[in-house]
């Protein structure tokens, strides 16, 4: 945007409820120094007037940490999905467009329905489980070289960013998504999530994982984060075809 511009100018992708249609609602509000979409969203709550000036409903969103972390934010920003807490208004092209992520179903205006993705991480067991709450102790140590990758997975933050870039995630497919593969990579490489490594690999090797697959890499170019979600992909098949030839041949198969 122009530096000499003092408005900013929004239009809203809105929905008053899941089962409602949705519709466009035109905003300007004033221009501040480094305002992020986040708090442009908030000066409309404040004064919940639209460009005709006409009072209206306040838009609805996510929100948590503010800084990155919680994921709670992601929309589409001009039809990339991204966080909000993040994105800049100077840095986007006006009018600024805001709209729901269309690989989850609509609560309401912005926020949406993440159930499928954590319904996914369910499926694959994304999780250390430990048995009692007694202290068990220091765990087992972690070479360094896998430390420090299996570091970088760890900084998912369940935004669902991946998800909505992912061509072959949507309403027509079951595909779990490259979020919950990539943290079935995370837990199988740690000493005590090993332990469950064979029963992550026969829930990513049925229908709706690997092989749904399609390798666009959108996934790894939208992540918030970096995450090298294809590298976490590749890996998992190479694991899925060793673990297939140990259930044909035997667990004493070596490969």
């Amino acid at each position: 945007m122009a530096e000499g511009n003092q408005t900013i100018k929004l239009i809203v992708q809105r929905q008053d409820s899941p089962d409602s249609q949705p519709y466009n609602e035109e905003f300007e509000i004033p221009h501040r120094k480094n305002m992020n979409v986040i708090s442009a969203l908030m000066e409309i709550r404040r004064n919940p007037v639209n460009a005709k000036g006409e009072e209206t409903t306040p838009v609805h969103w996510e929100m948590g940490c503010l800084e990155e972390v919680c994921g709670a934010c992601s929309m589409n920003i001009n039809g990339k999905p991204r966080q909000s807490c993040t994105a800049l208004v100077d840095q986007l092209e006006q009018p600024i467009r805001l709209e729901p992520m269309d690989t989850f179903p609509v609560i309401r205006d912005l926020a949406v329905d993440r159930s499928r993705m954590f319904d996914s991480l369910k499926k694959v067991k994304a999780w250390t489980p430990i048995d009692g709450t007694h202290d068990l102790g220091p765990g087992e140590r972690m070479p360094e070289s896998k430390r420090q990758w299996a570091y970088e997975l760890s900084k998912c933050m369940t935004c669902g960013v991946c998800l909505e870039a992912c061509p072959n995630v949507n309403s027509k497919s079951n595909f779990i998504g490259p979020a919950a593969l990539s943290q079935v990579r995370l837990h199988n490489s740690t000493p005590n999530g090993s332990m469950h490594k064979a029963e992550r690999m026969d829930a990513v090797s049925g229908d709706g994982g690997l092989q749904n697959c399609g390798n666009s890499q959108n996934c790894v170019q939208a992540c918030p984060k970096g995450i090298p979600l294809t590298t976490s992909i590749a890996a998992l098949n190479r694991e899925a075809t060793v673990q297939s030839f140990k259930s044909f041949f035997g667990s004493d198969y070596n490969y």
